[in-house]
């Protein structure tokens, strides 16, 4: 008479079951990052996994188990160890994997009771609340995203250089991803011209503080995001010690002596900047990476004279401009930070808001360029001053 019991053992009969020395021996090997090395699985579910994990291993639930592997591992020769608590639904799944072409997958005998019983190290993941997990969930439903990403997004800083028309989508979305903790630097007070572009900001907050208006908003719309504000103009004085606390610069300044300061200080420091801007009704995208392309001084070697580069102020600007720009940014950012696709790193983005056209220009980086070029180090880059060098009146 057919039973589970029989079944199970029919199961097990046909797959390869290992034992947690040979799990040990993997893990303690540390070469979990090769492209060939074995890849450990737990199968269990998420109020088993939140409890504790072999180190190393990949947390895909049995039920999800055969439609995500081929994104896990796509490679059908690679190396498998599944567990589950006990060994009875890793085997299930081993079975599972061998159907679907699978050639190398073996179950561990004792699931992770065995594992726990010969008293080897397990790693306890850090969660997200019920509450981050129903706010997130269309970041964590995408595969390339996932929970490890989200996590990985509310641990990121990411430093806003300008609460305006940049700084206010890109900010916005930024704190609606998760990003965890987000500063921002702007010395300016909100004005009833900038509401026309500027969305962090509202009419009761006219002669507020612009990085206090955005705290507002920006806490109120996400409270998982801690907001820094940096309430000052960046100058050579303190824009080390401000990049240094975060991962990434979000470039939505106005002026050319602040991006040549900032393109220095972050060169030194090794962080991405995403760079930005505006004009009447065109806006530029790019990303400058230190080591992957050129730098801000490759683009632009000099500064026009400030008569040939008037502001915003100046000239004026379309009010949705910076919105489509400056979501970009905030796009750009996060695939980033996630390492997602390709950066814009070597590549310019023009807007073109009255033809709604996009073009791509190719950007490289000049051997002798001051700040990246051949034989440049991060100790050498030198902070000068920048009002002088662009000759600001």
């Amino acid at each position: 008479m057919a039973n589970f019991q029989n079944y199970l053992k029919e199961i097990k009969a046909g797959i390869v079951e290992c034992d947690v020395r040979d799990v040990k021996a993997i893990v303690d090997s540390g070469a979990g990052a090769a492209a060939t090395a074995t890849v450990i699985i737990d199968v269990r579910e998420q109020d088993e996994w939140v409890q504790g994990f072999v180190p190393g291993a990949r947390f895909i639930p049995r039920g999800f188990l055969e439609p995500r592997i081929e994104e896990q591992v796509p490679a059908r020769e690679q190396p498998i160890i599944l567990y589950c608590a006990g060994g009875t639904r890793s085997a299930l799944a081993a079975r599972s994997l061998k159907e679907l072409g699978y050639t190398n997958v073996k179950s561990l005998a004792g699931g992770f009771a065995a594992w726990k019983r010969a008293g080897h190290p397990q790693e306890v993941p850090v969660v997200m609340t019920k509450d981050q997990q129903i706010r997130y969930s269309r970041h964590t439903m995408l595969p390339e995203v996932g929970e490890a990403g989200q996590l990985k997004l509310l641990r990121s800083r990411v430093l806003c250089l300008g609460a305006g028309g940049l700084g206010s989508p890109s900010a916005l979305y930024l704190a609606a991803a998760g990003v965890g903790t987000i500063g921002l630097v702007d010395d300016d007070v909100v004005d009833l011209s900038n509401l026309q572009r500027q969305i962090l900001h509202a009419q009761d907050r006219i002669g507020t503080p612009k990085v206090d208006s955005a705290k507002t908003t920006l806490t109120g719309l996400n409270p998982d995001v801690k907001v820094v504000p940096h309430r000052l103009r960046l100058n050579a004085e303190n824009v080390l010690g401000l990049l240094a606390d975060y991962d990434l610069v979000v470039d939505g300044a106005d002026n050319f002596p602040t991006r040549y300061l900032l393109n220095d200080a972050a060169l030194k420091l090794g962080k991405p900047v995403v760079h930005a801007s505006i004009y009447r009704f065109e806006g530029q995208l790019t990303a400058f990476v230190p080591g992957h392309g050129p730098c801000y001084r490759c683009l632009y070697p000099a500064p026009p004279p400030p008569d040939m580069a008037p502001s915003c102020q100046e000239a004026g600007v379309l009010g949705v401009l910076p919105g489509v720009v400056g979501v970009l940014q905030a796009n750009e950012a996060i695939k980033i930070l996630l390492g997602l696709g390709t950066s814009l790193a070597g590549r310019l983005i023009i807007f073109d808001a009255l033809k709604t056209k996009f073009r791509e220009l190719k950007l490289r980086r000049d051997p002798s360029c001051p700040t990246c070029g051949d034989g440049v180090t991060p100790e050498s880059i030198e902070l000068i001053d920048y009002e002088r060098f662009c000759s600001v009146r």
